[in-house]
């Protein structure tokens, strides 16, 4: 799994995030959500991308984050 954030123009309301995409975190700055989580493969992503085209949401912002470092 890669960890993504992305940053969403306007503010999501809570219900909307919780219900559209219940495996992103999400906090909100400055007149922008920024959702980030685990995605698990090309088609995870794709599909990402596709519920906030549905639901009318402008990413501004897509990027990689740097992988976590396991703990054994």
């Amino acid at each position: 799994m890669t960890p993504y954030e992305f940053r969403i123009d306007g503010l999501l309301a809570e219900s909307i995030l919780y219900e559209a995409f219940p495996e992103l975190d999400g906090i909100f700055v400055a007149n922008q959500t920024i959702l980030f989580g685990e995605i698990t493969d090309d088609a995870h992503l794709y599909g990402l991308l596709a519920r906030f085209q549905a639901l009318g949401l402008r990413v501004t912002e897509l990027r990689r984050l740097p992988d976590h470092p396991r703990v054994s």
